[in-house]
């Protein structure tokens, strides 16, 4: 009898690291369902993996509730159960101000955070979510006191919700630094993923829940000086998600190698 197939979902995947994340994903087995905002931008995008194995496309817009929702309700009736969900939706937004704040937020945060909470009981036990972060994420440029609390093993999502909202009013109100935070809306849009991978982490072991840093990668986002390739980029990504049973659960990786939050 043959093997059951795999399923993942993959974010953010017409291009970069998410298109290299489901071909490398398709090629190793893996019924991949391509996401994208634009559905014509992911029915190119999986058309072009076609050689790479199974690849279908999606519409999905993760800054939107009503996007979420119906993939949500197609993958439910489509798919029934996923091995693994890969949150790789990102933007870098040019600029810093409050506007720009909450641009970011809204993908590269709460996008992970309301796509894993309406895809994360389809998930197969010993499943694996993938949060795509970044090591801008690490919390070396806050303030001791910020640091203390992204790192507080006990925060829950309320509070965490409540340290975002407290960084978008001190950049509104143009104080954000003497409170110390830096100024970067996507060193704090991947601090926030990566706290919001500790805390799902904690209260579930069903899954596995990883962040994953590709490092610096020669993306559209990661521009032509980047140092490494976008297959490099993806292959960690690729590793957390195909984690076997048993698998490291709730850490920080690069490559494969677990770092410093």
């Amino acid at each position: 009898m043959a093997a059951e197939r795999r399923t993942a979902i993959v974010t953010g995947g017409n291009r970069g690291l998410g298109l290299e994340t489901s071909r490398q994903l398709a090629a190793s087995g893996y019924d991949v369902v391509l996401t994208a905002r634009d559905l014509g931008a992911a029915q190119v995008a999986a058309r072009n993996l076609a050689s790479s194995g199974k690849v279908r496309a999606q519409q999905l817009d993760v800054t939107r509730r009503d996007s979420i929702d119906a993939f949500s309700a197609w993958a439910r009736n489509e798919l029934g159960r996923i091995d693994a969900l890969v949150n790789n939706a990102g933007i870098s937004m040019k600029g810093f101000d409050v506007e720009v704040v909450r641009g970011t937020l809204a993908v590269n945060f709460f996008g992970a955070l309301r796509t894993t909470e309406a895809l994360e009981s389809l998930v197969n036990d010993n499943g694996c979510i993938v949060m795509v972060s970044s090591g801008m994420g690490e919390l070396s440029a806050y303030s001791p006191a910020l640091r203390a609390r992204f790192l507080d093993p006990r925060l829950s999502l309320s509070q965490l919700l409540e340290l975002i909202a407290e960084f978008e009013r001190a950049v509104a109100a143009g104080d954000h630094e003497r409170l110390g935070w830096p100024s970067s809306a996507y060193r704090v849009s991947k601090a926030s993923l990566n706290a919001l991978t500790r805390i799902k982490a904690r209260d579930s072991a069903r899954v596995r829940i990883n962040a994953v840093c590709p490092g610096w990668v020669k993306t559209d986002m990661g521009g032509p000086s980047a140092s490494r390739s976008v297959e490099q980029g993806a292959r960690g990504i690729v590793w957390a998600a195909t984690l076997a049973e048993g698998g490291p659960h709730g850490g920080f990786f690069r490559d494969g190698q677990r770092i410093e939050w």
